[in-house]
């Protein structure tokens, strides 16, 4: 049975009397055997050189590996039945009806029951396990061991993988040592490749002979295999596959098997043969070693194949192409059959398990199980670009580490659905071919969790997501709005705004005079239906009294954004990035934290140890921050009620209480949705690469991709955090606080100590209620001391006209 781990004499003829002949053979032998040891012996010593450098290249070449976050479930998270499929698929789980083996999973009605496998993560090893969890109203009801039935606070799922960095070479491969191979595998794969590898010392004579027989026979072309393990290391791994076998190279190769046989024990050789093997294509990219194939063929660890697929896998050596079970099924049964024969024949498997694995299908995953080398170029754009500053390009290739990073699989699943479907119900001949690019992040830790930068999601090159550069509109007054709301003596959500024509003086005697989207002015109007409405004039004259100037330096202090200090800033004159906007509404997302967005959480090394951690938890918001940033949200959420996002709640998306901004640059080039609900930030501009008209506001484009992401992204409400905040009715047409059921009052949030005076409801004879109420999330800052905006008085106030809704 394989493992897993006399001579001859010759006669001397002293004769002195032999034929002249007899002398001159023997002369000219010697001096041929001398002229071969001259020859052979330096020629052996540069192939033994060579054996040393790609020996240590063989075993240590391995591609970085870029993986999605790990799926963490823990009661009360957002989640339903489809998304954790989804998630569960990306990460190459197989519902098997038992879930029972790790990578394995089975539904019964809302319970899952997954076995995880374990794997190293930034902050250490996480142990497989199995688990029960129940879903129930569109979150995590609870999670169980498996087993014991204990309640467990949260475990997490080894995440996807969502590329390879390769080097000079597109090989994928996985080290696996000996101990860590099944024995089935290795005593199989002698049993069949190489019966005495064992006891040989790198070659088989016999076969060598009758190798060189058939050659010679052909014509110089070998036609015949009979090589030990050692020589097929020594083909694959030293010579390189794909090349005629010829009698030149088949010498070399002798050699390179008996110089590894004299250098290295059986167990190294044996470990380098089973991360070597050459065992499927995909594309460009070689399928090298058995634990990538188990995952390429069955989408499994290698520990979990079952016998039938330890056959099929030890038959792929002969020739993965021709045995292709994808391509050729029939030839890979025959070949997987012949094997489960030798195993039979070598006792390794007894006739019960024989003719069980007989009759088991192929067990073939349907699609190929390894991760494309770069199924999402403008995620890894991101990833490459954040991890460029530690890791150049040429050290990050081939190094072998492990990068994670914070992409949600379904996330990204969804914002792709969402572009193509919205891209192809907007074309038509009338309008240019559509563009877009988007960002999805967490709204707690920074982490992004979905990009795309291109319509075609898998297309590389450029991103728009990052690079490019468009006018953001009125995507910038909340933060307008932001710096007026930071001083509570002067402005709140209730005060009265005017929004009748404005003109600006410019320099060199020049003169800016906005107008309305709707070419409308709405008289007096409260400062939070400016911004729900996205009244410019309104708002233009609210950002002059705040300052342009620093309205750019606030942007540049949460986003590290530049833009100029002119007037026409305030209503988004200035072109940035969709990730520059995400990481300015994280701000507001946050609830007032400055929270550095990161692609990265962190770099681990082959071995498992952590090198660089980039997902540090933020510093938490100052009150003062907090509290202004929590002030727009209820604005926003009025933009969403009952403001130009108002289309969301026709879409179901009321559930969610979203807070969010429509944005649209002139003549209707670039369209804009920034939104966020209590989990998750998306920032989508869609637009024509040309700059040309388009036709489409940012309610008709950009808002519809964020409303496809968000009716199946599983997340909760927002719900603004009241910390500091002081909620008073407001007369219908004054700014004192009133009675709760006085007609027409408002309920607005007002800085605890800022709320207005009391009066007694006088009860009016005409009013109309207006609903414009919200809740509100987090801590906060001291803005007036970042831009040294000092308190001044109230402006008086004039009692406003009746409201005209915006178009």
């Amino acid at each position: 049975m394989p493992r897993r781990y006399d001579s001859d004499e010759f006669d001397d003829d002293t004769d002195d009397s032999r034929p002249l002949w007899r002398n001159r053979l023997i002369t000219w032998g010697l001096a041929a055997v001398a002229l071969g040891l001259g020859f052979l012996i330096p020629y052996t010593l540069y192939l033994n050189g060579q054996v040393t450098q790609r020996f240590g290249e063989l075993r240590w070449q391995i591609p970085t590996r870029v993986y999605a976050r790990p799926l963490v479930l823990s009661p009360g998270v957002a989640m339903n039945a489809a998304t954790l499929k989804t998630e569960l698929a990306a990460s190459g789980y197989r519902d098997d009806g038992t879930g029972t083996s790790p990578g394995t999973y089975k539904v019964q009605g809302g319970t899952f029951t997954i076995s995880s496998r374990g794997y190293n993560d930034v902050d250490g090893r996480v142990a497989p396990r199995q688990l029960s969890v129940s879903l129930s109203d569109g979150q995590v009801g609870s999670v169980r061991e498996g087993g014991s039935r204990t309640a467990v606070k949260a475990a997490r799922l080894d995440p996807a993988r969502i590329a390879t960095l390769y080097g000079q070479k597109q090989e994928e491969r996985r080290l696996v040592r000996v101990s860590e191979t099944p024995e089935l595998l290795v005593t199989g794969l002698q049993a069949v490749e190489d019966k005495d590898f064992a006891r040989h010392h790198g070659i088989d004579l016999s076969g060598i002979v009758r190798a060189v027989w058939v050659a010679v026979r052909s014509g110089g072309e070998t036609r015949q295999g009979a090589s030990t393990l050692t020589q097929q290391l020594a083909r694959s791994g030293l010579l390189g596959i794909g090349k005629e076998q010829t009698l030149t190279r088949k010498f070399n190769e002798v050699l390179y098997a008996l110089i590894m046989e004299a250098r290295y024990d059986k167990a190294t050789i044996l470990e380098a043969y089973l991360n070597q093997v050459y065992l499927g294509q995909r594309g460009g990219q070689a399928i090298h070693g058995v634990s990538s194939a188990a995952e390429f063929w069955f989408g499994r660890d290698l520990n979990a194949l079952t016998t039938e697929q330890v056959a099929l896998l030890i038959g792929l050596v002969k020739g993965p192409s021709y045995y292709d079970p994808r391509r050729n099924p029939e030839r890979a049964l025959d070949r997987r059959n012949f094997v489960l024969g030798k195993l039979r024949e070598s006792d390794l498997i007894d006739d019960a398990e024989y003719q069980r694995a007989l009759k088991a299908p192929l067990g073939v995953s349907k699609t190929a199980g390894l991760a494309a080398a770069n199924r999402f170029p403008a995620y890894i754009d991101l990833v490459r670009r954040q991890l460029g500053h530690d890791y150049p390009e040429n050290v990050l290739q081939g190094a072998g580490l492990n990068v994670f990073t914070g992409m949600s699989p379904s996330a990204q699943a969804y914002a792709e659905g969402a572009v193509a479907h919205t891209i192809k119900s907007l074309e038509n001949k009338r309008r240019p071919e559509l563009q877009a690019g988007l960002v999805v992040t967490d709204v707690h830790n920074g982490d992004v969790l979905a990009v795309i930068g291109s319509r075609d999601v898998a297309e590389p090159g450029f991103n728009r997501a990052i690079e490019a550069q468009r006018q953001v509109g009125s995507l910038l007054k909340p933060f307008v709005y932001l710096l007026a709301l930071a001083q509570p003596d002067r402005f709140s959500l209730a005060s009265w705004v005017d929004d009748s024509p404005v003109t600006v003086k410019l320099s060199r005697g020049r003169n800016w005079t906005p107008g309305n989207a709707d070419n409308r002015s709405h008289g007096t109007v409260r400062l939070i239906d400016a911004l729900a409405r996205s009244y410019n004039q309104a708002t233009v004259r609210v950002g002059m009294q705040v300052g342009p100037e620093r309205l750019t330096q606030l942007i540049n202090v949460l986003a590290g954004l530049k833009a100029d200090s002119n007037p026409a800033v305030i209503l988004g004159a200035t072109d940035q990035s969709p990730y520059g906007m995400a990481q300015l509404y994280q701000f507001l997302a946050s609830g007032g934290e400055i929270q550095p967005l990161h692609a990265v959480r962190g770099v681990v090394d082959a071995q498992g140890k952590l090198l660089k951690r980039y997902d540090k938890n933020p510093a938490p918001a100052q009150e003062g921050d907090s509290i202004a940033a929590n002030l727009i949200s209820v604005a926003l959420q009025q933009v969403v009620s009952s403001g130009t996002a108002a289309r969301l709640n026709a879409d179901g998306l009321a559930r969610l209480q979203p807070a969010g901004k429509t944005g649209t640059s002139n003549d209707g080039r670039d369209s804009w949705y920034a939104g966020y609900t209590g989990d998750h930030l998306a920032v989508i501009w869609m637009g024509n690469d040309q700059n040309e008209q388009t036709g489409l506001f940012g309610s008709t484009g950009s808002m519809r991709v964020w409303s496809g992401i968000f009716r199946n992204l599983p997340s909760k409400p927002l719900h603004v955090n009241n910390k500091g905040l002081d909620w008073q009715y407001v007369e219908a047409s004054g700014s004192n606080a009133t009675d709760e059921g006085c007609p027409g009052a408002r309920r607005f949030p007002f800085v605890v100590g800022f709320a207005p005076q009391y009066v007694p409801c006088t009860m009016p004879a005409e009013a109309t209620p207006v609903e414009g109420e919200g809740d509100s999330q987090q801590e906060g800052g001291g803005w007036r001391s970042w831009f040294g905006i000092e308190p001044k008085q109230p402006e008086p106030t004039t009692a406003p006209p009746a409201e005209t809704p915006a178009r």
